[in-house]
């Protein structure tokens, strides 16, 4: 395995760590339709939460955040509004971003970090 891989793979595994012990129920990790990807599935209360884990060895070259770009945001938009239709959900649906940087340890959980624009 790769050193990219796994530093993503323990970066996914702190960030569901870290969202069990806030009191989210995980639903799915890695959950995939055609060629898209959501990493975290949640829910809290009646909020579903879709997360997008990004991991970095150290903030060098910036927050592991700022590398969720536009393209990506979408993405995650589409593959949500597979995973609402496939299991016939009716709750309201949050984005968030979870940042992992593994030199310091620290997990940043940025919530409505971006919305699904209409039209």
């Amino acid at each position: 395995m790769s050193k990219t891989i796994q530093t993503g793979k323990e970066g996914e595994e702190q960030a569901a760590a870290f969202l069990k012990e806030a009191g989210y129920t995980v639903l799915a990790t890695n959950w995939h339709y055609k060629h898209l990807e959501i990493d975290i599935i949640a829910q809290q209360g009646n909020e579903l939460i879709i997360a997008e884990v990004k991991t970095r060895q150290n903030d060098t070259f910036g927050t592991p955040e700022s590398f969720v770009t536009k393209d990506k945001q979408q993405k995650l938009i589409k593959a949500a509004h597979e995973y609402i239709l496939q299991n016939n959900i009716d709750l309201d649906c949050r984005f968030d971003i979870i940042s992992v940087i593994i030199s310091t340890n620290k997990v940043y959980h940025i919530e409505n970090a971006f919305y699904a624009g209409l039209g």
